[in-house]
């Protein structure tokens, strides 16, 4: 389809009382090209976000906060951060759900053409790490499986053969998205719960005198662990287009909002508290180890560890193959299944095995304060873009035409970002807050009056 067709058909399918279009995209035909053929309906939209927010990170970081903050002082954490989190989403997705654009082509009018290739590398290396490392705790407890089934033990092969696996379902695009979520959500929210009260009901006492019983800190570590859960989703933030251009026009902004909250909240309460009160009986970080000890049962032992295999395959494909696939797209040039394949075979470099470590825990917290503090200026300045420069009106076609006003690098978004990043670092502990209003304010004064960013207001 052509450049012009692509135009032609975002404007005929827009904002202007045109109704959607449910069966006009195949499986796997993703586009950079305004999306005109929208296939989530609300219900679809919140299984999928339930679905990719199962995050074995998230585990990881509630173990962290042991010995810093007692049990309520982590629920609030959690609350305050997924709220953050969802209306961030719902603000920097308006681009996307109005227009139908995907992240890299919605970061053209702040960044410029080769200016989105930096935002575009912030926001994919940490998906490619979280995919392997995801990936090899989804083959830790397959491996587990076998083993305590049939006897089998070699996380090597079930490493690979899960990679492969979801490789294979990446390529069917938003298409395969759609259905894996919408499934595998039911079985996920019902493993969550069992895992939830199955931890209480084991460690219960050493729950209370560890967690409830103790006095935590309301201070600098509490902002810092709202930060933290807030950081396991600053990448979608910022990719939160390529999602939302998938949703049905019909569905405004606080049903959005809604939407994001049901679903994002669950998940993160589940996996958070779970990883803060096991951590905290036992000691134990590795959630493998942790779910094995915790279920004395055999069968509901391999109920739950296929939970914990398949919750990887839903977030891996939904938040860390979709966005470096986009952006593969967009340098190189080459299709969606193309570039689905090379991310799924990147994630392979990243050592996932050492960062499963228990001496990494610390070095997990590390790596997600740090890529937030580039995560938080891009998101800075994509909204005051949107929403104060462009007051939410995009011209489509200055957006594709790579000789047009947005050509090349736009100066004012990086020096911008680069003060962001700047504040971010150090204010380390709060590094996503911190970098908001440097970042915000500064490209807001460059845009308007610095004489090499005024090609980028026409």
């Amino acid at each position: 389809m052509t450049m012009n067709t692509d135009l032609e058909a975002a404007v005929g399918g827009g904002t202007d009382g045109h109704t959607d279009d449910h069966s006009g995209k195949g499986v796997g035909e993703e586009s950079l090209a305004p999306q005109q053929t929208r296939i989530m309906d609300p219900w679809s939209y919140l299984f999928a976000w339930l679905g990719g927010c199962v995050s074995i990170g998230t585990f990881t970081i509630g173990s962290g906060l042991v010995g810093t903050l007692n049990l309520l002082q982590t629920l609030v954490a959690i609350g305050i951060g997924c709220t953050v989190i969802g209306a961030a989403l719902m603000i920097n997705g308006q681009a996307g759900h109005k227009y139908g654009i995907p992240f890299m082509v919605q970061a053209r009018s702040a960044f410029g053409f080769s200016g989105t290739r930096l935002p575009a590398l912030v926001r994919s290396v940490p998906a490619i790490v979280w995919f392997g490392f995801q990936s090899w705790i989804g083959a830790g407890a397959l491996n587990l499986v076998s083993d305590t089934l049939f006897g089998y033990d070699n996380i090597v092969v079930f490493f690979i053969g899960f990679q492969l696996l979801q490789i294979g379902l990446s390529v069917l695009g938003f298409h395969g998205i759609k259905w894996l979520e919408n499934i595998g959500s039911v079985f996920i929210i019902g493993s969550l719960v069992y895992m939830f009260f199955s931890v209480i009901s084991k460690y219960g006492e050493e729950i209370s005198a560890n967690l409830v019983n103790v006095e935590g800190t309301w201070g600098a570590p509490f902002w810092g662990a709202t930060m933290l859960f807030l950081g396991i989703y600053s990448t979608m933030m910022l990719n939160v287009s390529d999602y939302s251009r998938e949703l049905r026009r019909n569905v405004g902004p606080v049903r959005q909002i809604a939407i994001y909250a049901n679903s994002i909240l669950p998940a993160t309460l589940f996996m958070g508290l779970i990883g803060l009160m096991v951590s905290g009986a036992t000691g134990e970080v590795d959630p493998i180890k942790v779910f094995s000890s915790a279920v004395d049962n055999k069968p509901l032992l391999v109920i739950t560890l296929l939970f914990i295999a398949f919750a990887q395959v839903t977030t891996n494909i939904l938040n860390n193959v979709v966005p470096p696939a986009y952006a593969l797209m967009d340098i190189f040039k080459i299709n969606f299944k193309t570039s689905a394949v090379i991310v799924g075979l990147l994630a392979f470099a990243t050592f996932p095995w050492e960062l499963v470590k228990d001496e990494f825990a610390a070095g997990l917290s590390l790596f997600i304060q740090t890529y937030s503090a580039f995560l938080g200026p891009i998101f800075a300045i994509l909204v005051v873009d949107y929403f104060i420069l462009r007051k939410q009106e995009l011209d489509l076609t200055k957006l594709y035409d790579e000789n047009g006003p947005y050509k090349g690098v736009n100066w004012a978004a990086v020096i911008a970002m680069g003060l962001g990043v700047v504040a971010a670092l150090i204010f380390s502990g709060i590094s996503w807050y911190a970098s908001l209003l440097p970042a915000g304010l500064s490209y807001y004064l460059l845009m308007k009056h610095w004489p090499a960013a005024k090609r980028f207001m026409e």
